[in-house]
């Protein structure tokens, strides 16, 4: 092959990558909705196809299978949440900023894709039959990182002593509550929600969280 003819076939290769990228992430984000809505067993690929505008055949050019198409869905769930989580990775940090920033993160993830929240939470509830390896493997050891970074906090006296993996649990219900549990507040409000209870809701959590862990005022409850 001449050098002419192969710098005119690398464009063409690039192009169809992107566009095989691009198909495959307009796949993706009709199956997130489609798997948040009907669940696993409920989901189907015709349905999928169906609501991408796609045949049946086409899409599974791309996804051979259902369970192809469902991992691929919580491999991007599980991408965009653990780069939100990797906030409170730095131990050097002021911890209110910090617990802040991580906050604001998983809220702005609940508002921005509660799909994704919703199907990843499905899975879980469920007892994450077709994903627990992965939650195992990808999810403990940066869980297990930020539980460091707590006792390196508490053993400096930067910090109030607190179980830190349930402090953990109660951001992640607060935060994750907002995307899987919206149709419920949609219910009490009489509306769904916007952008100011979003807000809202920020400040009322940062507040909590910043108090349980501050080392003025600390009470000892005793039980």
């Amino acid at each position: 092959m001449s050098a002419a003819v192969k710098s005119a076939v690398k464009p063409v290769i690039k192009r169809r990558v992107l566009d095989r990228d691009r198909l495959e992430a307009d796949i993706v984000a009709v199956a997130v909705r489609v798997f948040a809505e009907s669940g696993y067993e409920g989901a189907s690929i015709a349905s999928v196809a169906e609501q991408a505008g796609l045949s049946k055949q086409n899409l599974m050019y791309y996804f051979p299978t259902k369970q192809a198409l469902y991992q691929r869905v919580l491999d991007d769930v599980l991408d965009e949440w653990l780069a939100r989580m990797d906030l409170l990775a730095d131990p050097q940090g002021q911890p209110a900023d910090m617990l802040r920033a991580y906050i604001q993160a998983k809220l702005r993830f609940s508002r921005e894709h509660p799909w994704a929240s919703r199907v990843y939470a499905l899975e879980v509830i469920s007892g994450a039959p077709l994903y627990g390896e992965q939650i195992r493997r990808r999810v403990v050891p940066l869980v297990r990182k930020d539980i460091e970074v707590f006792e390196r906090w508490i053993a400096e006296g930067r910090i109030a002593p607190v179980n830190a993996t349930h402090l953990l649990f109660a951001i992640w219900a607060m935060t994750q509550s907002y995307a899987d549990f919206a149709p419920q507040m949609a219910l009490v409000l009489n509306r769904k929600l916007t952008a100011r209870d979003f807000a809202e809701g920020e400040k009322m959590i940062v507040e909590m969280v910043v108090c349980a862990v501050s080392l003025k005022g600390k009470q000892i409850v005793e039980t």
